[in-house]
């Protein structure tokens, strides 16, 4: 399809409380500030929200659906949130054509709002994706190190470099579990002749799926239980395949104390070393469970 600048299209969607569990299952983040409606009355929040990486699933849906529409190829994604999703409210899902590129890929707008209040916005970013028939060059280089920014020199048991690090294989079970939950059924990610089709060497890891893993450790490690996501960064440098094991990394790269902020670098890499995904995360440490020290369990760099 032609698609010109200014083209939208647009989605609605309630998510429960089940969504919320059977993400937290899948992605392994099990932060009480999505499952546990006990601890997330007493945060901020006031109660229970969605995974930022979940709302990521959802829109990525749009992409593979509506704009640019089946066998789409996501090269970037940057999003923020600047409003939880809480249970029972209907989200309305928004893509806009923001910019083609001279190489066919588009430059999309992505928005999430409260279906009944537009102004309330859950999840406000942009994208760059290929569609069907383009064939994005990646590289298969690997990571540069980690710069640091000038910040505060410890938060809540955190310093700067300080690092987790995590190891995952996804399996034909999660991809199944995936497209049932986000609805998300592009095929270069259900099936291998539409995945060798787009250059690839089979079906691939869905990209919120690799993006899961960030908020995993996020969640649940580094910074720790309660952390809330502000913003991510993502660009896909290569593509994954089920069955490959992955190394996932967050690094503490700045801490901003007055504003209880932690900034990251997220990197996967895969079994040969190439770099998967590389990407920056700011959250918000203010509802973390265990404010004191991080122990021996995490690397300084």
């Amino acid at each position: 399809m032609n698609w010109k600048i200014g083209d939208t299209v647009s989605f609605r969607r309630i998510l429960t409380q089940e969504d919320f569990n059977r993400f937290a299952a899948l992605s392994w983040d099990d932060n009480p500030i999505h499952c546990d409606p006990v601890f997330a009355a007493k945060s901020h929040f006031g109660g229970t929200v969605a995974h930022g990486m979940f709302l990521y699933s959802v829109v990525s849906k749009g992409f593979s659906e509506l704009l640019p529409g089946p066998g789409a190829i996501q090269l970037e994604q940057e999003m923020m949130h600047p409003n939880g999703t809480y249970t029972g409210e209907e989200i309305a899902i928004t893509l806009t054509v923001k910019d083609i590129y001279p190489d066919g890929t588009l430059e999309l707008t992505t928005v999430i709002s409260k279906a009944s209040d537009p102004a309330n916005i859950k999840h406000q970013g942009r994208a760059r994706v290929a569609p069907c028939g383009v064939k994005p060059a990646f590289s298969n280089a690997p990571a540069d190190p980690t710069v640091q920014q000038a910040g505060d020199d410890a938060l809540y048991g955190m310093k700067p470099g300080m690092f987790k690090e995590k190891k995952r294989t996804f399996t034909d079970a999660d991809l199944a579990e995936y497209g049932n939950l986000s609805g998300d059924r592009n095929p270069i990610m259900r099936e291998d002749q539409f995945g060798r089709a787009a250059g690839f060497a089979g079906r691939i890891v869905p990209w919120p799926l690799l993006a899961g893993m960030f908020s995993d450790m996020l969640g649940t490690d580094l910074p720790g239980r309660g952390t809330g996501w502000m913003k991510q960064k993502l660009i896909y440098k290569s593509a994954a395949l089920p069955g490959e094991e992955l190394t996932a990394r967050v690094e503490i790269t700045r801490l901003r104390a007055d504003k209880e902020l932690v900034n990251l670098r997220s990197t996967i890499v895969g079994p040969d070393g190439r770099l998967i995904c590389d990407g920056e995360s700011l959250v918000l440490v203010r509802n973390l469970e265990n404010k004191g020290d991080k122990g021996p369990n995490f690397g300084r760099g």
